[in-house]
């Protein structure tokens, strides 16, 4: 078992639990739904869908241009479509161009390519300063770019959602697709976080 099996739950995992418990008890929810539910969005709906996209455009030249030219058909052809992820257009980062993401009315988000939402993607504190103040909000989460590289600032609706292909950092030239997915974070496809270096 890992560390995470044996930390003790936090308040409100202890208040998911005992809901969870109560609902099972009452027989209004079936224990092995909600398994089903959250293994699908924890491992068939989740961010490492888009760091397989990611990866593969970094290995794939080919897919890399059908993926800028053609978000959506080219995300497709890796098997994650559906719903909050039908018009999808993915923006590249490069020396000279930062990329991050937002929705300033709501939340909107690609699910089957990042998974669920972070809290403060929804909060209404980043909606705002991403578009007022992106560069401060970088630095918030320890992305400090050079004065020169511009920021671009792409605003997801109800049609259309973004997803960032971050720039493949050095180091990689000899890794598998495999290999470089396992380094592609969820920040880092909304621009929020840089991809590291392997160590």
């Amino acid at each position: 078992m890992g560390s995470a099996h044996n930390r003790p739950l936090s308040d409100p995992e202890i208040r998911v639990k005992a809901l969870e418990s109560l609902l099972v008890e009452k027989g209004l929810i079936d224990p092995k739904i909600i398994d089903v539910l959250v293994d699908t969005y924890e491992n068939k709906v989740g961010p490492h869908n888009g760091a397989q996209v990611v990866a593969r455009a970094w290995s794939d030249p080919q897919y890399k241009k059908r993926l800028l030219d053609d978000g959506t058909a080219a995300i497709a052809e890796l098997g994650f479509t559906g719903m909050q992820g039908e018009d999808m257009v993915v923006v590249e980062n490069t020396r000279d161009v930062h990329n991050m993401l937002v929705c300033t009315l709501c939340s909107c988000y690609p699910w089957p390519t990042l998974g669920l939402p972070p809290v403060w993607y929804k909060a209404a504190p980043y909606r705002a300063r991403a578009v007022s103040d992106p560069r401060g909000v970088l630095k918030e989460f320890g992305v400090n770019l050079p004065n020169d590289k511009e920021v671009r600032v792409w605003d997801s609706t109800a049609e259309l959602r973004y997803m960032v292909l971050p720039e493949r950092p050095a180091g990689t030239e000899s890794m598998t697709e495999a290999e470089l997915a396992e380094l592609v974070t969820r920040d880092s496809m909304i621009g929020v976080a840089l991809v590291q270096s392997p160590a």
